[in-house]
């Protein structure tokens, strides 16, 4: 049985931005890690990292939906862990609602654990960059 990480957030800046700060390359680079993502169904890409002991820093990833300003969804292949991360925002006047749902972990694996601490984590300095 798979296993999700499904995060809740909300943002004091326009739906826009935030879309921004989710396909735009030099923004994500700033609070997730750097990469060669662009918003096109079907593109191939990577987030990169310094590598630890137990893992090379590389996360193969793929675009699956892009549906602007609402909807972004890509895979997310790590070690043995094969995902799909999908980013729902929702403008509510003057918040932003921001969903974020990591699907297929694997139940016999830490790495929904490790994943959910990641994201909130990177999210904090997300908020940072959208209140710059």
């Amino acid at each position: 049985m798979s296993q999700a990480v499904s995060l809740d957030f909300e943002f004091a800046s326009p739906v826009e931005r935030v879309w921004r700060a989710l396909t735009d390359s030099d923004m994500l680079a700033k609070w997730v890690m750097s990469n060669d993502f662009k918003p096109v169904v079907g593109h191939k890409f990577q987030f990169r990292t310094e590598p630890t002991g137990w893992w090379n820093g590389i996360i193969d990833c793929e675009v699956l939906v892009v549906d602007e300003p609402h909807t972004l969804s890509y895979t997310w292949v790590s070690g043995n862990e094969n995902t799909t991360v999908t980013w729902t925002l929702k403008n509510e006047g003057a918040v932003t609602r921001l969903f974020m749902e990591q699907s297929g972990f694997s139940s016999a694996t830490p790495a929904r654990a490790g994943a959910e601490h990641g994201w909130k984590r990177m999210v904090g300095e997300l908020t940072k960059l959208l209140e710059a």
